[in-house]
């Protein structure tokens, strides 16, 4: 190779620099915030580009490794780029951009200080989740996660002075540093004791541990990256960060950096740890059931969009996490197509949900802009002075519910092959659970569309609920850009499996030695395993949907002749129709919420025949906060009651202490 080529990893180390060099020049010039949105985010999105396009070419390349002379002594950084890096690369490149676009103009209403920090926090963001997925070592590892973590508690906190977003940032930090703690003693375990040369991915690559220990590291890898993710039951900040956020870094948090967990979880356990177990399967896939039912129950109630699409990302997340759980069940039997085949439906989605996340956060930014209201019940008729927004939007929301031919259900038809297609394993256990699994993956697939219809008929059909709500305006063109590209992408990688599939089969190839080469035979056509048992053309799907259209507009025209008028909708006799009659979002989720009253912690405000302006106002609340976090909270604040006796501020009880403490240990040691 040429001495002076660039290879891909000096590309990525390249961007990750000049995003920190974007965030410091924000910040010195936070007395010109016309810059900072109209040449630093745009200049951040075309990085972005640069990324997604780096990773891309080196995805079916060889791993690229580097050792840099920095950090502590005896204890440089290793990097390394090879495919599920690559990967995770294009995933945070491609959905960043859209992001960046639009904060271009979501920004511009910021002013001063504020926009110099906002800017700096941004992509020292941006920047560690790239570093993240370079890291090849456990001390760049954390350092790196770490970093995304406090940068992203600041972007939550933008709005300090309310209380409220202050305790969710809180309680958001909290749960990260518990999570980056399980991490830092699962690498330690894979270290085994081997010294300070085996901190290095490689070196933990070649330990051999026995099943206990290797069981150990797991769990903790699975507790760590399940608190970022937002796992159950470690998911209560996550509903809590993201509406305290901007929404351009609410749709950062839940498309880009949840999947920063998922990789984490699948470098350790495919490629760190050499010997899996059948139970860590089920385990994952369990888990990630309950997480994926929970988090689309939930959000069938919330009468606020952004918690609404926050337990939607608890519901997306529960589905990787069962993909997960699948693949490590058909690895360890050696069903080696069909754990690709559950590998590749996880890495699709992963994708997947970055765009249509992103898209759906975003466009909320624009209507929270628009009209200063997250509330979905004082919304309405948004469709007409938001048309943009709306049509936009509308792709997400499709894209999300699973319908084709959009990318949603392109992953998860690939994930419910892998269950319908998976044999008799020889375990019976897992064969009754795997049925179960599909049923109850089919349950948050079915209420997630209903979530969706909720979420986009409350809030843009019907009439307004508010007359302040005359004056909402359209996205302006840098935030109708970013959405664009967002919506472009959830079209394309409907479109275009075929193409996806190719390139997860690197990433596939790396962590089980598999890959799916049937769905590659023919690019019109998408067969997991194999043609005569299940396929999909997207393409054809969607010539069939357009030629359907046509010609039910062309008979539409025969048979009326070209005659139409316009007229009012029929109102069943009753022509003084108002927004009150229209169903609210508490009235829509009222179903769901009758039928798993067991799980909710209800409160009801229900009007009195006597009052002259009724109102009906109803929380659900999550059981598991008072079950278990309260309780929680109320023993560490004894235990802390307990400790502060021994402060006194008195200089012989700590010498006495002191003193104490070292004939224990000489008695001991």
């Amino acid at each position: 190779m040429d001495a002076f080529s660039i290879l891909p990893i000096d590309v990525v180390c390249t961007v990750i620099l000049l995003w920190i060099a974007q965030g410091l020049l924000g910040l010195a010039l936070q007395r010109a915030p016309q810059v900072i949105c109209r040449v630093i985010f745009p200049l951040s999105a075309c990085i972005s580009l640069l990324l997604a396009a780096t990773g891309l070419s080196a995805l079916g390349g060889v791993a690229n490794i580097a050792v840099l002379p920095l950090g502590l002594p005896d204890l440089p950084i290793h990097l390394r780029l090879d495919a599920l890096s690559s990967f995770f690369l294009i995933l945070l490149g491609g959905a960043s951009f859209g992001i960046s676009l639009y904060s271009a103009g979501y920004f511009k209403r910021t002013r001063g200080r504020v926009l110099g920090l906002l800017c700096l926090e941004y992509h020292l963001f941006l920047a560690s989740m790239a570093l993240v997925l370079l890291a090849d070592d456990a001390y760049l590892f954390m350092v790196a996660w770490e970093t995304m973590a406090l940068s992203s508690y600041f972007l939550v906190t933008t709005d300090h002075a309310i209380p409220d977003i202050r305790r969710a940032g809180f309680l958001y930090l909290l749960i990260a540093h518990v999570g980056a703690v399980a991490i830092l003693l699962s690498f330690g375990v894979m270290q085994a004791g081997h010294g300070i040369g085996a901190y290095t991915f490689g070196a933990m690559r070649e330990v051999t541990l026995s099943g206990f220990w290797s069981s150990v590291a797991f769990l903790l890898a699975l507790a760590g990256f399940g608190a970022k993710a937002g796992v159950l039951p470690m998911h209560v900040w996550l509903p809590e960060a993201h509406p305290a956020a901007p929404s351009p870094v609410s749709a950062l948090m839940s498309g880009v950096m949840l999947k920063m967990a998922i990789y984490g979880l699948l470098r350790v356990t495919f490629d760190l740890l050499g010997t899996q177990l059948w139970w860590w399967g089920v385990l994952a896939l369990g888990l990630g059931l309950i997480t994926a039912v929970f988090g689309v129950m939930f959000a069938a109630v919330q009468g606020d969009m952004k918690r609404l699409l926050a337990y939607s990302s608890i519901e997306n997340i529960g589905l990787l996490m069962v993909g997960i759980g699948l693949t490590l069940i058909f690895h360890v039997y050696g069903k080696h197509t069909l754990a690709a085949l559950a590998l590749t439906a996880t890495l699709y989605h992963s994708m997947n949900h970055a765009f249509f996340k992103s898209l759906l956060f975003i466009g909320t930014g624009s209507i929270l802009h628009a009209t200063g209201e997250r509330n979905m019940g004082q919304l309405g008729g948004l469709i007409h002075p938001m048309p943009w927004v709306s049509v936009l939007m509308l792709v997400g929301v499709l894209a999300i519910s699973g319908l084709p031919p959009l990318n949603g259900f392109v992953s998860e038809w690939l994930l419910l092959q892998a269950f319908l297609l998976s044999p008799g394993l020889p375990n019976s256990y897992v064969n009754m659970l795997v049925p179960v699994a599909a049923a109850g993956i089919v349950l948050a697939a079915a209420l997630s569309a209903y979530v969706m219809v909720k979420f986009y008929g409350v809030i843009f059909l019907g009439q307004r609920r508010e007359n302040a709500h005359k004056v909402a305006h359209d996205a302006d063109y840098w935030e109708r850009a970013g959405l664009l590209w967002l919506a472009a992408g959830c079209v394309l990688l409907g479109l275009a499996p075929v193409f996806v599939i190719q390139q997860i089969d690197a990433v596939s190839q790396l962590l089980l030695g598999a890959h799916l080469g049937n769905a590659s035979a023919n690019w019109m056509f998408l067969a997991p395993v194999d043609t005569h048992r299940a396929s999909y053309g997207p393409l054809y799907f969607l010539l069939a949907v357009l030629g359907v259209m046509l010609l039910t507009v062309l008979l539409v025209r025969r048979l009326y002749h070209g005659r139409s008028k316009r007229g009012p909708a029929w109102d069943c006799g009753y022509p003084l129709q108002t927004a009150r009659m229209q169903d609210s979002a508490e009235g829509f989720g009222q179903p769901i919420r009758r039928i798993f009253e067991p799980f909710f912690k209800i409160e009801n405000e229900v009007p009195t025949p006597f009052d002259t302006e009724p109102k009906y106002h109803g929380v659900s609340e999550d059981k598991l906060w008072y079950l278990l976090y309260l309780p929680l909270k109320a023993l560490t604040e004894k235990l802390s009651g307990w400790v502060s006796l021994l402060q006194h501020g008195r200089i012989h009880l700590y010498l006495a202490y002191t003193f104490v403490t070292l004939i224990v240990l000489l008695v001991f040691v």
